[in-house]
């Protein structure tokens, strides 16, 4: 790893989406964005918990043959590992949410090596739980840690007031157009709710993405980014797009691109990814462009 890059933590849940043609993918947005990191070259630590069970196992067969860094993810005898179900209606995903998951019992005190300082990356639905949402809270305090949140709001699994108080410790922060406005955001157009965002809750940068209108970004210096995704041959399913997004957007932070180019380049992955079956491959050729 280039040694000028920070550090990446991973905060929050992994699990297996389940099709209702009988697959069942890994995924879960913290993970999906860790594994493609991963590929990406910044070696992420990646703070989870999965059952002891088979999910659980298949899970840290994965991350091993990934070469993923799986000290910190925890095993529960109590609660099994997270499961997804999906079903794609009118050509977007709609997820039914297994609850008290082991994803939503994180313990801080079992973390190996807590984080102190680089880029804290988490999710909103893996805080849906008090004994996670203490965790994090308890390893998010170092002030050298830089957050990144990434919006996921999944009924009924979130509070406003509760994502205000993230939104507060964020730096950056991707979300996409409806997530926007169902945080009270609803302005004459999209330029003006982004800049209400950004203002209310002084971030760095907020990353707004629209499906197959692209992507915008505002800066604090009030710079307005805007990408449109190319045309692309087949959509598979749009299963972890945004998580596909994130994960090329922290590395672009990571390796100090530009706006643009980090949003550029953070579209292009989504619109691969979209072509496939799930969030993630196992293929690294997958990866070798964006790499290079």
């Amino acid at each position: 790893m280039n040694n000028e890059r920070r550090q990446v933590w991973i905060f929050g849940e992994v699990l297996f989406d389940c099709f209702p043609s009988g697959e069942q993918v890994l995924g879960g947005a913290p993970f999906n964005v860790a594994w493609h990191l991963q590929a990406l070259g910044d070696q992420p630590r990646f703070i989870s918990r999965v059952g002891d069970d088979d999910l659980g196992k298949k899970i840290f067969q994965a991350m091993g043959k990934w070469g993923m860094d799986a000290a910190n993810v925890q095993v529960d005898t109590q609660h099994p590992t997270g499961q997804v179900e999906i079903n794609i209606i009118n050509g977007e995903p709609h997820y039914t949410i297994t609850p008290d998951s082991a994803y939503d019992f994180i313990d801080a005190a079992a973390v190996e090596e807590p984080p102190e300082k680089g880029i804290f990356y988490h999710g909103s639905l893996c805080l849906r739980n008090q004994v996670s949402r203490r965790a994090f809270f308890e390893l998010a305090q170092r002030p050298e840690l830089e957050m990144f949140l990434d919006v996921n709001l999944r009924s009924p699994w979130w509070r406003q007031e509760e994502v205000f108080r993230w939104l507060e410790q964020a730096r950056w922060v991707k979300l996409n157009e409806d997530e926007l406005r169902q945080l009270g955001f609803v302005e004459a157009d999209i330029e003006k709710e982004m800049g209400a965002f950004l203002s209310r809750f002084q971030l760095e940068q907020l990353i707004v993405t629209r499906g197959g209108e692209g992507a915008m970004v505002v800066t604090a210096d009030d710079e307005f980014h805007h990408v449109v995704p190319e045309a692309v041959d087949e959509v598979v399913d749009t299963v972890g797009a945004g998580d596909a997004f994130t994960a090329v957007y922290i590395h672009g932070l990571n390796c100090s691109w530009p706006v643009p180019e980090t949003l550029q380049m953070a579209q292009r992955f989504a619109s691969a990814v979209i072509g496939q079956r799930g969030a993630i491959s196992t293929d690294i050729d997958f990866y070798r462009h964006f790499v290079d």
